[in-house]
C-alpha cells in the first residue's frame, strides 16, 4: 500500500497518542479537522490502520520483565509453533525474521521466575528446536 507523506505524518502522530482529538491532530499537522478525520477514515477503510492499542506507562512497565526470545523452528512446523505461541498471553508480539533464528517473540511477565517458566514452556512446544533469550534492561525510545 502506498500512502502520502501527509498520511505518514498522521500515522506518526497517532502512534504517539491515538487518543488525541481530531482537532489536536489537525493543529499539530496544520490541517483542517475535516481533512484529518477523512484521512483517518480512509486509512482505516484501506486497512492501513488495523486497530488501536494501549501503551502502558514506563513506570508500570518497570515492574515487569521483558525479553526478546529468539526461536529456531524445525522445518514444516512453523504453523503449529505460531499457533502455540499465540495461545501464550505472555507473548506480546511475534516476528518472523531472517538469520540464525526463525522467530523473535516479545515476552512480558511479572518477574524473572515467571520468565523462566515461559521460556521453558516455549522450548517444549512441538517444533521448537532452540531458544535464546535477551532480557530488556531499558527502552531508550519507542514509536
Amino acid at each position: 500500500m502506498k500512502i502520502s507523506p501527509a498520511d505518514e505524518r498522521l500515522l506518526s502522530v497517532l502512534r504517539e497518542d491515538a487518543r488525541a482529538s481530531t482537532a489536536q491532530i489537525a493543529r499539530r499537522l496544520g490541517l483542517s479537522r475535516t481533512t484529518v478525520q477523512s484521512r483517518i477514515d480512509r486509512l482505516e477503510q484501506q486497512g492501513v490502520i488495523a486497530g488501536y492499542t494501549v501503551r502502558t506507562h514506563e513506570d508500570y512497565e518497570q515492574g515487569q520483565v521483558r525479553a526478546h526470545v529468539s526461536i529456531t523452528v524445525l522445518p514444516r512446523k512453523m504453523p503449529v509453533v505460531v499457533k502455540a505461541l499465540r495461545d501464550l498471553p505472555e507473548v506480546r508480539t511475534l516476528h518472523s525474521v531472517s538469520g540464525a533464528h526463525d522467530l523473535i517473540a516479545m515476552v512480558v511477565v511479572g518477574g524473572v521466575g515467571e520468565m523462566d517458566v515461559v521460556t521453558d514452556a516455549i522450548g517444549t512446544i512441538d517444533g521448537v528446536e532452540r531458544t535464546t533469550s535477551a532480557i530488556i534492561l531499558s527502552t531508550k525510545f519507542e514509536r
